[in-house]
């Protein structure tokens, strides 16, 4: 995939732009949730639309600390298990309260799933309404990436956790999705 051709990754003011906007949607809940599945878990949109509760709930049906995407609900053979962000976890938590008789976490007024397309469609007129180009559904994901690669040697980790928690087969496909950071490239060269 070229560069020109990514979605861009956002940046924390932009993040806190769109959780700003979705406050004052239709389902502002279900809707944070949404975006939180895809900036703090890495989630496509494939996988929000297929994401069960009993992925992200033990056996009591009690939030558990980790969600278990099955290889059904992802794409490929990526099913993963991704620990639940702090915030993302209290959002679920929230939804759960008010979630319906579907097994789906991510629902509509008229039907019981989401679709894929309908998870690409919401992103595209979020981002569109906030005034961001060249944002899609999979921004957050690659937000996500990108983030979890420039801190993961901070808690003992390595890129190859970054590729796991991303479901990447291939190391070099999860190197394609971090955006470089000229002002990291400036100070690592200093240090040298």
């Amino acid at each position: 995939m070229g560069l020109t051709k990514q979605a861009k990754t956002l940046c924390k003011s932009q993040v806190a732009l769109l959780f700003m906007m979705l406050k004052g949607t239709r389902y502002p809940l279900r809707n944070k949730v949404i975006a939180l599945l895809s900036i703090k878990a890495g989630l496509r949109a494939k996988e929000i639309a297929n994401l069960t509760w009993d992925m992200v709930t033990d056996a009591q049906g009690q939030l558990s600390g980790a969600m278990h995407l099955r290889n059904a609900a992802s794409k490929g053979k990526s099913g993963r298990i991704i620990p639940l962000n702090k915030e993302l976890k209290a959002a679920l938590q929230e939804l759960q309260k008010h979630a319906s008789h579907s097994p789906y976490v991510i629902v509509t007024e008229r039907s019981e799933q989401f679709s894929a397309a309908a998870i690409v469609n919401l992103f595209a007129a979020w981002f569109h309404r906030i005034g961001l180009q060249g944002c899609s559904s999979h921004s957050g994901r690659r937000t996500f990436i990108t983030n979890a690669a420039r801190k993961i040697s901070t808690v003992g980790g390595s890129l190859r956790d970054v590729q796991v928690l991303a479901g990447h087969k291939a190391l070099s496909t999860t190197q394609r999705y971090i955006e470089a950071d000229a002002a990291a490239q400036k100070r690592v060269v200093d240090l040298v």
